[in-house]
């Protein structure tokens, strides 16, 4: 990992900015620290960041806002912490683009250790750090992990950071029914969280490249499987469901 990696923590609290700040700095991390939501875009206009973490309930403009106007921007991992829990909070988050959501109160190496795992991860897939390998196409659907790319039928498909890693993960294992809390270890490189955030997932990336269902299937009781190619006859027997 790149030493002294830019971390923007965006909260209204201060006794929380101090706390995540020491911590993450002990990590090695450079951190800026926003104390509202236009504070935040006003540093964003200027400097770029390698993590961002944003606070979803701020006086002015909130997280979620801050979200929406930077996601086409910025293509670092944004992570949400926030004492909103409830499912419908966390889906309208990850649907604004977040990586990753983490509710009050948190523990706050649990919180380090995500950070971590993201940086890496972002490393890892950084354009001109990437191995080369082809591009992998199954039916309309062709993704491109060199150029970080995907595209339906030829047309672009805007994908978040977390869900262009889900959909390679689940094209590159093809024809195999990958459970959970197996996509969960493998895509989200943790053991923290809960799994439940990969059927979240699961439900963007159907909305965004298979609303008919055709290439994602549910294996009931078991997880998920993407099919091998399209037509194929044992493919088709796979039941919708979540």
């Amino acid at each position: 990992m790149a030493e002294n990696n830019k971390i923007l923590l965006v909260d209204d609290d201060v006794s929380i900015l101090l706390l995540v700040s020491d911590v993450l700095e002990e990590k090695g991390l450079s951190v800026t620290t926003a104390r509202s939501g236009e504070a935040a875009l006003e540093i964003l206009s200027h400097e770029t960041f390698d993590l961002i973490l944003l606070d979803v309930m701020m006086k002015g403009i909130g997280g979620l806002e801050v979200c929406r106007q930077i996601r086409g921007r910025v293509d670092c991992p944004i992570l949400f912490v926030s004492a909103k829990d409830s499912v419908q909070d966390i889906i309208k988050g990850l649907d604004l683009g977040a990586d990753d959501y983490l509710t009050k109160p948190f523990n706050l190496e649990e919180l380090a250790a995500r950070v971590m795992a993201h940086l890496r991860r972002q490393e890892r897939t950084a354009p001109g750090r990437r191995t080369r390998e082809g591009a992998i196409e199954i039916g309309e659907i062709r993704l491109d992990p060199t150029e970080m790319t995907v595209t339906k039928a030829g047309q672009p498909v805007a994908l978040s950071t977390r869900e262009f890693q889900l959909l390679e993960y689940l094209m590159k294992n093809a024809g195999q029914t990958l459970s959970r809390d197996r996509i969960f270890h493998d895509v989200w490189r943790t053991d923290y969280g809960d799994v439940s955030t990969v059927a979240i997932n699961i439900k963007n990336l159907r909305a965004k490249i298979d609303p008919d269902w055709t290439y994602i299937k549910t294996v009931w009781g078991s997880g998920y499987r993407f099919v091998t190619r399209i037509g194929f006859a044992e493919e088709q027997k796979e039941s919708h469901g979540e």
